[in-house]
């Protein structure tokens, strides 16, 4: 079957949603926002109010859907918020501990990673010289212009060229005992560990690209601390993990350890104040959410 929809001006688009039942009060503003976000963007947050037929739930109002948006655009930037200092503190933990153990250039013998597949480490290597070769950071011109090693730089230098994905392929090629040493410091198991990165690597990207966060099922499903190891993430209410809930009680947990002194968790907790109508179970929630033992 061939597309055949053609494409429709904002006064359009506009006209096209009041018709389909929409309630609006100013058609004006419903058209700067579909000018200012795009009405292909909007659908995934007036989609729960769509019927069968495309038209919407009887009294849906834009402003809700509008409201909804908002909502999730401020998720994404706390969430980002927390996963910026997560990463910094892991990544520098794993880099100390490698240095440590295997000196300056451990990351680039594939001899100190002895369970990685040898092409893993080759990419790896290739993705961390190429992000050199392009950087244009002082600390990394320096280098090149005085030692022999270059592309290659001190594991310590390298980690500020990582991404988020390097970070974590870095932690998953590594022995269990330098993953066991690098989870204690975050209270948990080394294989929990490594789950909570894969997740937060795949729910970066989603932030990084601006997409729907708030009410999303999660493609890549983090473990939970075993109950004999963490009870409290097996006491009542269970935590789904399925929902962005989880994700968001893992940053509190690790960002407990992190950065004590952080207030994100209030600052979180001011955001669902603004946004009183937001549907927790769509996030994996429940009322009580903030009297679970790993929120108090």
């Amino acid at each position: 079957m061939k597309y055949t929809k053609p494409p429709l001006s904002y006064a359009d688009q506009a006209a096209l949603l009041i018709e389909r039942g929409l309630v609006v009060s100013d058609p004006n503003v419903l058209m700067r926002q579909l000018e200012a976000v795009g009405y292909y963007r909007l659908c995934a947050y007036w989609y729960p109010f769509k019927q069968a037929d495309s038209s919407f739930v009887p009294g849906t109002s834009f402003d809700v859907v509008w409201s909804r948006y908002v909502f999730d655009r401020q998720l994404r930037l706390a969430v980002m918020d927390a996963i910026e200092r997560v990463e910094i503190a892991i990544r520098t933990a794993l880099v100390t501990e490698l240095a440590m153990r295997y000196g300056a250039f451990a990351h680039v013998d594939p001899k100190n990673f002895p369970r990685a597949r040898p092409a893993r480490h080759a990419r790896f290597l290739a993705d961390l010289r190429s992000e050199a070769q392009r950087s244009r950071e002082r600390f990394v011109e320096h280098f090149k212009v005085t030692y022999d090693e270059f592309p290659d730089l001190p594991i310590w230098a390298a980690a500020e060229t990582m991404t988020f994905g390097s970070m974590f392929t870095l932690f998953a090629m590594s022995e269990k005992r330098v993953q066991k040493m690098v989870a204690r410091k975050y209270g948990v198991a080394g294989p929990v560990l490594h789950s909570w990165l894969q997740t937060l690597n795949y729910v970066r990207n989603i932030c990084a690209h601006h997409a729907r966060l708030w009410n999303r099922e999660l493609a890549i499903r983090p473990t939970v601390p075993h109950a004999k190891h963490g009870p409290a993430w097996h006491r009542p209410p269970s935590i789904d993990t399925n929902r962005i809930f989880v994700v968001l009680t893992i940053l509190q947990f690790l960002l407990q350890r992190v950065a004590p002194q952080s207030a994100w968790r209030d600052r979180l907790f001011a955001q669902f104040d603004r946004f009183p109508d937001v549907p927790l179970a769509s996030m994996g929630m429940d009322a009580e959410w903030r009297q679970h033992r790993l929120w108090r």
